[in-house]
């Protein structure tokens, strides 16, 4: 394993270990046994380097708990949902500390454009991937652009949601079924107020 690589291994071991905000570059020398110029060489920046392992560890989460809607057994877009919202929760726990550093990538943005820039990119690309993989909308067909675009942000928005709630006060934090149940009653809400 060369230095690129082990300080992606480091980086993402420090993530889980002391959350984003507070690695410094030594300390993912360090972790990667590697030279503190190997940073910048590979990555540019420690920020960079942080940011890379922190949404590599964050599309590895979503290819676990976002279903894919392939075979019919899989069941409904209701089914997919429930399946997507419990296993969100569930990671709360089993992957707490990523989640977490992920939250406070969120609050260095405010101070930083490169992780903002990155950030907005991963959210940007992971909105018509959720339509699809949700719904079967892609962004392909015309017209329909801007439908899975809008889709996949609410789940984003959900998602994100959910993750806080959980994070926060587990105790008081919604279920899948609230989910279900808020989702069908703000449905139904709209299409009487359409009528």
């Amino acid at each position: 394993m060369g230095h690129r690589e082990r300080l992606m291994a480091g980086a993402r071991r420090l993530l889980a270990e002391r959350g984003y905000a507070r690695i410094t570059s030594r300390d993912l020398a360090a972790a990667a046994e590697a030279p503190l110029g190997t940073i910048n060489y590979h990555y540019g920046s420690k920020e960079a380097l942080l940011n890379a392992a922190l949404l590599e560890a964050l599309h590895e989460w979503g290819d676990r708990t976002v279903p894919r809607p392939e075979p019919a057994a899989e069941g409904g877009d209701a089914e997919r949902l429930d399946r997507m919202w419990s296993d969100i929760i569930e990671s709360v726990t089993t992957h707490r500390p990523m989640l977490v550093a992920a939250v406070e990538a969120y609050a260095q943005a405010e101070r930083s454009e490169e992780i903002r820039r990155q950030i907005a990119e991963a959210l940007e690309r992971s909105r018509p991937r959720m339509a699809e993989e949700l719904h079967g909308v892609g962004a392909e067909a015309d017209g329909e652009e801007r439908e899975a675009r809008a889709i996949g942000s609410v789940h984003m928005a959900l998602t994100i949601g959910l993750i806080h709630q959980w994070l926060v006060d587990p105790d008081r934090a919604p279920s899948a079924a609230d989910l279900a149940l808020g989702l069908r009653a703000i449905a139904r809400r709209l299409d009487a107020a359409d009528d």
